[in-house]
């Protein structure tokens, strides 16, 4: 699913709303012509497709994000985890670690995570 992948410019873009929402889309289109030199169009074609992924809503011309910049990484970590490890977190950690080793500061901050969060 491509949900949760975002080329170059849409990230660049969906980081422009999450610093500035929420934004008119009329200041949105302003923004976008000063920093990627975008005409309104442009703007709006790429709001849509955002839009549509779930990601923003654009609501009576006032672009807010249904997940934040923290929620949306997460998901795509999800993603990846599912796509490349059959959702498998141990397995990730394991191809993780066979290329880099992990510091005792790495591995505390883990286990605590681990502890944070058991079951029962």
């Amino acid at each position: 699913m491509e949900q949760y992948k975002l080329r170059e410019m849409e990230q660049k873009f969906a980081d422009m709303i999450w610093a500035n929402e929420p934004v008119s889309s009329r200041a949105l289109t302003e923004l976008c012509e000063a920093e990627f030199s975008w005409k309104r169009t442009t703007t709006y074609t790429m709001l849509k497709r955002l839009c549509d992924r779930g990601i923003f809503a654009n609501n009576s011309g006032t672009v807010t994000a249904l997940m934040s910049k923290a929620e949306f990484g997460a998901a795509q970590g999800e993603q990846f985890l599912k796509d490349a490890f059959n959702g498998s977190l141990p397995q990730f950690l394991a191809a993780f670690t066979r290329r880099k080793k992990l510091t005792a500061k790495e591995i505390a901050d883990i286990q605590r995570l681990i502890d944070n969060h058991k079951e029962g």
